[in-house]
């Protein structure tokens, strides 16, 4: 069966490669081949890059200078697929219970809502669900991206943070996975470096 994408703006289709029976959500390295990734494109529906006029979407720059500013983080995506770590410091609070666990969250500090990627219904569902429960726009943050660009973009991962200030120890790197590199390091930094 082959899946297809419609344009908003004319009704054309495009389509895509038909969905796997086993699709794999979250890209896999590719064993001894550092930075290789194996991306499987055939399951999903592909977000939107605006969910709302006052959420900000955000890229990897802004997740990292997020995470350094101390700000929350939440995983919408179901525990089974935690097993390959988060983006560090994030809390997990799946999807379809956002709303029940919202006051897990600071509707004074924004937290960036993430899932498995572009391709992933999960944090677009989160973030419309709590906007339709009241929640203030401002408070949220909405990283596209997700698992999927974070990996192939060869940044780090952990096991997820306890909600409700859980232990630090839960937000640590491993040494194995890697760290988050310096804020001087030459590929976060926004001048143009090909002159």
């Amino acid at each position: 069966v082959r899946q297809r994408c419609r344009s908003a703006a004319g009704g054309t289709e495009f389509p895509r490669i038909a969905r796997r029976t086993d699709p794999l959500r979250v890209p896999r390295a590719v064993r001894g081949d550092a930075g290789l990734f194996v991306v499987d494109a055939t399951w999903g529906v592909i977000q939107p890059l605006r969910l709302a006029p006052e959420v900000e979407t955000v890229g990897e720059l802004e997740v990292i200078a997020h995470i350094r500013a101390g700000g929350p983080l939440v995983d919408c995506r179901l525990p089974r697929y935690l097993a390959g770590g988060t983006i560090p410091t994030a809390v997990n609070i799946p999807h379809g219970e956002i709303v029940e666990r919202c006051h897990e969250l600071d509707r004074d500090a924004v937290t960036v809502v993430f899932c498995n990627g572009p391709q992933c219904p999960a944090s677009s569902g989160a973030v419309n669900a709590l906007l339709q429960a009241g929640w203030p726009a401002r408070a949220l943050a909405y990283y596209r991206g997700g698992i999927h660009d974070w990996v192939t973009l060869g940044l780090p991962l952990t096991p997820p943070a306890r909600a409700n200030g859980g232990d630090p120890a839960d937000c640590r790197l491993d040494a194995a996975v890697g760290s988050l590199p310096a804020a001087s390091s030459l590929i976060y930094t926004t001048e143009p470096k090909c002159s």
